[in-house]
């Protein structure tokens, strides 16, 4: 069941997808920095642009580049680490002087060929600011951990047993920070929860992530929040077939379809605003920089929230409204969890 439903969601993906690329001509001339200099991106993922998760949201920045930019693009995906040294440098060798990687796992490659070839302009990715980055390098900084704060501030809320959930991919620094978030707003609030952290060794994996939730559900958890790409799928099922209507928070793209009378909100990122912003800046002469996501860059929590009782949904707004303020300060602690 979860096999069909992520290849039947998969389709439907490709088809929106195929259409898009079809409206998307690059106008010509493409634009230039006033010196002479056309301008070729191209951008390498580490999965299926038609996943509707992490990876489609790097196609659609890719893809508003050129629509909105005019600047000619071409992509790779499904590029495995040892890959993508190879893949950048394959399209350098093409004319290519944008190279964009989509995921923190690519963030060394790429700033290693960016002290190699200083005449390209490079776009990696990272949950943290880089130390001695090339000029020619600019780090978009993820951030997942802001917006991970108002989704524990919501579990909270909305939890009836005093358990909530975290299932999460791979045991790595932004999963880490993720959960500390949710802790820290926990405690910001004076809430009394307990947090059940797991990570299923994949992101990937409906099968094993539909397990994981299954024994937190049993466990008397009853709102779980996903850091998982496909896993996803065997949260909702699992949310689905609860007998204490389990709820399930998402992340990256909307995914209410999937668990309509279990599914609360989403938190959402968007790539394509701060790819035209930089490369606006190359195009006119910056070389490189830091660019931090957050809720005034990217970063939304999906609105309006489902299945949840009354003034929740101010209450979230007004979490958010202080983090953008400052007034709340969301630390990044990426201190592993046991």
């Amino acid at each position: 069941m979860i096999t069909q439903l992520a290849k039947l969601f998969a389709l439907f993906i490709a088809l929106s997808l195929v259409a898009t690329q079809c409206n998307n001509s690059t106008p010509e001339p493409a634009p230039d920095d006033g010196a002479g200099k056309t301008f070729k991106m191209a951008a390498i993922f580490p999965g299926v642009i038609t996943d509707a998760d992490y990876n489609t949201l790097g196609y659609i920045g890719l893809t508003s580049v050129q629509s909105d930019l005019g600047v000619k693009t071409a992509y790779s995906e499904s590029v495995a680490v040892p890959d993508v040294e190879r893949v950048m440098r394959e399209y350098i060798d093409d004319g290519f002087n944008i190279i964009f990687t989509h995921g923190g796992q690519f963030l060394s490659q790429t700033q290693t060929l960016a002290k190699e070839f200083p005449d390209v302009y490079f776009i990696g990715e990272s949950d943290a600011a880089p130390d001695d980055a090339p000029e020619n390098l600019w780090v978009i900084d993820r951030n997942f951990h802001v917006g991970f704060y108002p989704l524990g501030t919501l579990a909270a809320q909305q939890t009836k047993t005093g358990k909530i959930g975290y299932i999460g991919g791979l045991t790595l620094p932004f999963s880490y920070a993720e959960v500390h978030a949710i802790k820290q707003a926990i405690a910001d609030a004076g809430a009394d929860v307990e947090v059940v952290s797991v990570w299923a060794g994949n992101f990937n994996d409906p099968t094993r992530a539909r397990e994981l939730a299954d024994a937190m559900i049993a466990d008397n958890v009853d709102v779980i929040i996903g850091s998982l790409n496909l896993g996803m799928f065997g949260l909702f099922e699992a949310v689905k077939a609860s007998d204490n209507k389990a709820l399930a928070i998402a992340k990256y793209t909307d995914k209410s379809n999937f668990a309509p009378d279990n599914y609360i909100t989403s938190v959402l990122y968007d790539f394509s605003g701060p790819l035209k912003n930089i490369v606006k800046d190359i195009q006119s002469g910056k070389t490189g920089g830091y660019y931090p996501l957050g809720f005034d860059t990217g970063v939304t929590i999906q609105m309006p929230l489902k299945n949840v009782t009354d003034g929740v949904e101010a209450s979230i707004k007004q979490v958010v409204a202080d983090i953008e303020s400052g007034k709340t300060e969301v630390k990044k602690d990426v201190t592993p969890i046991e």
